[in-house]
């Protein structure tokens, strides 16, 4: 199985910015097992790697590996955009669902 990584950027430690990275920790979890490395990295801390990025707005994941690099940005609460926007559906998900 590939090996996964993931670069969730957020702005501080706000509510939203919570919500993202355990939204993005579940999706993980749930669809990735241990293939994966997250990195957080919190844009008014690091503001060079943002602008290196050229992230615009938080929060937004990329996916560096495996290629082609994906990009999201915003609300992670759909798990499917999640999924089809980072190109991670595995082969449990045909479909749009789990098959029976």
């Amino acid at each position: 199985m590939n090996r996964y990584v993931l670069k969730l950027y957020v702005t501080g430690q706000t509510a939203r910015s919570q919500r993202a990275i355990e939204q993005l920790k579940a999706i993980c979890e749930s669809e990735l097992n241990q293939h994966y490395e997250m990195v957080v990295i919190d844009v008014l801390e690091r503001p060079q790697l943002a602008e290196d990025e050229r992230i615009l707005a938080t929060p937004t994941v990329v996916k560096e590996l495996p290629p082609p690099i994906r990009r999201i940005i915003g609300d992670l609460s759909d798990i499917e955009r999640v999924l089809l926007g980072l190109d991670l559906l595995t082969h449990t998900r045909v479909g749009g669902h789990d098959p029976a």
